[in-house]
């Protein structure tokens, strides 16, 4: 498929139908057709925002090997569109499909400020970070017209609890003044995500998301004002972002970030077949390539959902990468660390105020 007919602004190019679900949509071809020939459009491509209502907004995380005990998300699928996206498969509990609806179907949880007082406000809630976008975005597109991430860093911010933020858009310096005041007393970090320096890939890989100079400018003014800034080179996929490891990790450093973290790409659930669709569409010359290279790194399977393994993959590219990144660490990052956050004012704050009595 030229790029030029792909479905504009998206990453997945289908929808793959839902695992929990008997029946299925199809698009088939004498639909299409009678579209051409009556001038209608068959898919009109845009993004629907549905309020959802949500019991409670912070969640335990059990696996062992994410790097987070408790997360929230505000909204539920992610415009951003990017293809090996992990979260995909979680749109499937809400009765979507992983392909196209996880881009085009957001749930907002607008109760969300709400339900993170009500939890920080409990009598047997000690503090420990809570991260932000732990499955999607909480600065991807739907943040800019709902302020649900701005109305919750407010909420820690009154509590003084500490909060980490995941995400790859430019539109967390919206939000500076109040990151500044929780930076002022060590309550946050943010972790920005980097995969590529070429926008070329930036484009296919991740669609809707901040350009890589802005998202580079972003970790420099986060890091000028306090807030400290882990860079996530992830993930790290063999034969299309695996060759920039050092100059990432080389760029990150010069713009201010404290560390990096990677993950060695993996295709659970309907992602296999929604990468495998999306690649032999936009790079049929590598494809079968990249596909085994991937499957090399998790004992020949394209899934991989062994705790600890994961993650780093095993096998030579693996190790290479793995490898690669380590040398990166201690060339570029040798005398710096991230802080741990704060976990001692919040109980001072357990009721919005400092406790005087």
């Amino acid at each position: 498929m030229n790029l030029k007919s792909a479905i504009k602004g998206r990453g997945a190019q289908l929808n793959v139908p839902n695992r929990f679900f008997e029946l299925s949509h199809e698009m088939r071809d004498d639909f299409l057709e009678f579209c051409r020939k009556e001038g209608e459009v068959s898919d009109k491509n845009k993004t629907r925002y549905l309020e959802v209502f949500p019991k409670t907004i912070v969640n335990k995380v059990e696996s062992p090997d994410v790097g987070m005990t408790y997360s929230m998300n505000s909204y539920q699928g992610c415009e951003h569109g990017c293809i090996y996206c992990y979260a995909r498969n979680s749109h499937e509990y809400w009765g979507y499909s992983a392909g196209l609806d996880f881009e085009r179907r957001i749930l907002v949880k607008k109760d969300a400020p709400k339900l993170l007082e009500a939890q920080l406000k409990k009598k047997k809630w000690k503090a420990h970070p809570i991260v932000m976008s732990g499955n999607t975005d909480c600065y991807q597109p739907a943040e800019k017209q709902f302020e649900i991430t701005r109305q919750c860093l407010e909420v820690f911010l009154k509590y003084r609890h500490p909060v980490g933020i995941i995400t790859k858009n430019a539109l967390i310096l919206r939000d500076l003044d109040l990151l500044e005041k929780l930076g002022k007393d060590n309550l946050v970090s943010v972790n920005m995500s980097i995969t590529s320096l070429s926008e070329d890939t930036r484009r296919i890989l991740e669609p809707r998301t901040t350009t890589i100079k802005k998202r580079l400018e972003t970790v420099k003014v986060l890091s000028e004002n306090g807030i400290p800034v882990n860079v996530m080179l992830a993930p790290i996929i063999p034969s299309i972002n695996s060759h920039e490891i050092l100059p990432l990790a080389k760029v990150a450093s010069e713009h201010g970030a404290l560390s990096i973290a990677h993950t060695i790409v993996r295709l659970n659930g309907a992602i296999g077949e929604i990468f495998k669709d999306w690649i032999y569409k936009t790079m049929p010359d590598r494809s079968e390539k990249v596909l085994h290279q991937i499957e090399s790194c998790h004992g020949g399977s394209l899934n991989d959902s062994r705790y600890r393994t994961r993650m780093r993959g095993e096998g030579k590219i693996a190790e290479q990468i793995n490898n690669l990144v380590k040398l990166a660490r201690l060339k570029y990052f040798k005398n710096k660390t991230m802080p741990k956050l704060n976990l001692n004012l919040h109980e001072e704050f357990k009721d919005g105020q400092l406790k005087l009595f």
